[in-house]
């Protein structure tokens, strides 16, 4: 007899915060709404530890590896070989789900991880009696190359054989997996549609210190994690150089990721313009959306998700490369009338965007009721987990793990 249910989530991503913040932000609902349950996240964020993390939820920081910009992988923080540092990870991965005994195993993305490091722990999970889970955001990315990727991995054999579900964290209306992404179809029995994720302002992230932000109306900017927000970042400052008469403050909020060279330099630009403001990171960005006259923003899940969340007009300008992830949200989410779209042609022309800005706030909002049906997803999330969570024993070991 266990102490309590466990879930194990995993989350693969070393660059950027969206796979992180979507598997803290369900772990900290289930856990409010799992009295005794206990989750661990297993992350190679650089940056997990700036987070806090509510009671019975903690994390195991596995060795940081980041992709290049022609494709391959490197390590990130130890000047060690890649092969050893993702044995190393593979390790850890393996020995954590051993000792934890998770009764729900979550996988966050990337079905086999980081070059198939999870593959060993999911075929253990799976002969221990674990309900393994793939949670997948709404887009993955254009049907066609996702399906190369995915075969070229191996992944649909493990779908089948390895995953007793998939959690598609969006609704079909945007993008629809199943009919979309070939060789999807045959697990439509275990594939459900949670709905989007819905953010709140909890008393914690209404206290925090706003320094730097602005106490008068302002248009949110934020690239999320940063690490490509560069064009849009200098688009909009450019913007407001061009145009002195734009009526409304912005804060630009970098993103941890952005290369200190390039925010040193924006820094220099954004001195110059009283009417910009910006900060680095904001580990609680709930209270900034809420406080928004409008968001401009490239479009990846989580800010998605604010923006739906908290009914605020949103100009996005996604990103098409090295995904087209970004770019097909935006054109979905724009067709049917939740937000507009001003793409990146490459000219990026200073007085385009101006006039985006200054109609923004302006811009009509979908109403309450009908963003409120898209956010379902942390409410279906706890649901499809709870049957699971409530068994008060598991499966005996039937072999030993690992030597």
């Amino acid at each position: 007899m266990k102490s309590g249910p466990r879930v194990l989530v995993y989350s693969h991503d070393s660059f950027g915060l969206g796979h992180l913040r979507r598997c803290r932000t369900i772990a900290h609902h289930l856990v409010e709404r799992f009295p005794h349950l206990s989750v661990l996240i297993l992350s190679g964020s650089p940056i997990i530890g700036s987070f806090d993390f509510k009671a019975r939820v903690d994390f195991v920081r596995v060795p940081g590896v980041i992709k290049l910009r022609n494709g391959e992988y490197t390590s990130l923080g130890l000047h060690l070989d890649l092969e050893k540092t993702l044995a190393i990870r593979r390790s850890i991965i393996l020995h954590t789900a051993e000792i934890y005994e998770p009764d729900l195993f979550l996988v966050d993305k990337e079905p086999l991880g980081l070059r198939g490091e999870v593959g060993p722990t999911l075929e253990l999970l799976k002969r221990l009696g674990t309900y393994c889970v793939l949670g997948l955001r709404d887009v993955m990315d254009e049907p066609t190359i996702l399906v190369d990727e995915w075969e070229r991995k191996g992944v649909f054999p493990a779908l089948e054989q390895l995953y007793d579900a998939i959690w598609v964290y969006g609704l079909p209306e945007i993008f629809d997996p199943l009919r979309e992404i070939p060789g999807m179809a045959p697990l439509a029995p275990k594939t459900h549609f949670t709905g989007y994720l819905r953010r709140t302002v909890g008393a914690r992230s209404a206290a925090l210190d706003q320094h730097g932000v602005p106490a008068e109306p302002y248009i949110l900017v934020t690239p999320g994690g940063g690490g490509d927000g560069a064009e849009l970042i200098d688009w909009v400052i450019a913007a407001y150089e061009r145009d002195r008469g734009l009526p409304h403050r912005a804060l630009i909020v970098f993103g941890p990721f952005l290369p200190p060279e390039q925010r040193h330099a924006f820094q220099e630009r954004i001195a110059r313009e009283p009417r910009l403001s910006a900060i680095t990171f904001a580990t609680h960005v709930e209270p900034l959306f809420e406080q928004a006259l409008g968001v401009v923003a490239m479009g990846g899940y989580n800010t998605f998700c604010e923006i739906l969340s908290f009914g605020k007009p949103a100009l996005l300008v996604p990103r098409s490369r090295p995904r087209l992830e970004q770019y097909l949200r935006a054109e979905r989410a724009k067709a049917i009338g939740l937000i507009d779209v001003l793409p990146n042609d490459g000219v990026r022309e200073p007085g385009r965007m101006a006039a985006a800005l200054r109609a923004l706030p302006l811009r009509p909002v979908a109403d309450a009721e009908f963003r409120s049906s898209m956010l379902t997803g942390l409410e279906r999330v706890a649901e499809l987990a709870e049957p699971w969570l409530r068994r008060r024993q598991r499966q005996p070991r039937l072999v030993s793990a690992v030597a």
